[in-house]
């Protein structure tokens, strides 16, 4: 029923567009200068529609219509790079936000003295997984050190994953109730009423791949277990294509080891301002803008190469 109500909304969308630019055409051919005040405009906005409609044909695939599953790691930096993780934290929400997507931070470890050490949110819309499949990799940050006293220049890393919400009828995954360790425990918070009294929070580890999953963001502790099941066969789908990647690559020849370190894009604040992705070697001078939640120029010229 999710499939056949999206290509019944996109049949809806596709047939919506062809009528207002039949509508339009007739009106053109009218060849009635009073009306081009009216017509420009119209024009001018279709050409922007389709220009988007193109752009959506190289969402082509299996999962990139779906919702998406964002984790951010702090790297090597200590504190620097907790910070760092945090402030790609506050960047995704933002870009999401101004997408219309909505998201939901699932789970939160924070950082002994500042940032986090690793956060997992929800991102939900159309598309949310072909756009964020961009963002997946090391991002380094060159900056000079709030932390540091002598105020020296520091580079920091983040790891981020980007997994596709799998449903629970997804045929390729399956997930024994045998092959899991299921823990309960308090969720940790900032004090008073934000420590949780009751053991809500749920920790699952898969046995034979050693994956562990929390989740500890809703309070009741079945939304907590579903949510980490669902993380966790999206982490399951992951190793799954990663391993049929790596027998194709074999097959050809081509197989070399993705190590940490390889990072796809730098955000450079100092000596000199620049965000540069070094994949497509995409690159923007205002660094805080990106910072800001402009990241959709990134995506597109990641999804216009891969097409």
């Amino acid at each position: 029923m999710k499939i056949v109500s999206a290509l019944r909304e996109e049949v809806h969308s596709w047939r919506s567009f062809e009528k207002r630019l039949r509508d339009l055409t007739e009106l053109a051919q009218m060849e009635d200068e009073s009306l081009r005040g009216e017509l420009e405009p119209e024009i001018s906005a279709l050409e922007a529609e389709l220009d988007k409609r193109a752009f959506n044909t190289m969402f082509s695939g299996k999962y990139d219509r779906d919702d998406a599953i964002l984790a951010i790691h702090a790297g090597a930096g200590g504190t620097d790079s907790q910070d760092w993780a945090e402030m790609l934290q506050r960047m995704y929400l933002r870009w999401a936000e101004e997408q219309g997507f909505e998201t939901e931070i699932l789970d939160t470890t924070l950082g002994e003295e500042a940032g986090v050490k690793s956060v997992t949110i929800a991102v939900s819309g159309d598309y949310a997984f072909g756009y964020l499949r961009s963002e997946k990799g090391v991002h380094r940050l060159v900056r000079l050190s709030p932390f540091d006293a002598a105020h020296r220049r520091h580079t920091s890393f983040a790891l981020v994953e980007v997994l596709p919400q799998v449903s629970m009828d997804e045929a390729e995954v399956e997930v024994n109730l045998s092959d899991l360790k299921i823990d309960v425990f308090r969720s940790s918070g900032a004090g008073g009423q934000n420590v949780q009294k009751n053991a809500t929070a749920v920790r699952l580890t898969h046995l034979p791949t050693g994956i562990v999953v929390t989740c500890q963001n809703e309070r009741s502790q079945a939304q907590n277990r579903e949510f980490a099941m669902n993380i966790l066969r999206a982490r399951l789908l992951e190793l799954k294509n990663a391993e049929k990647d790596e027998e194709r690559a074999i097959l050809r020849g081509e197989y070399t080891k993705a190590e940490w370190g390889s990072q796809i894009r730098s955000y450079v604040l100092h000596p000199y301002q620049m965000v540069k992705d070094h994949r497509t070697n995409y690159e923007v001078g205002n660094a805080q803008a990106v910072l800001d939640g402009e990241l959709t120029g990134f995506m597109e010229a990641f999804l216009k190469q891969a097409a």
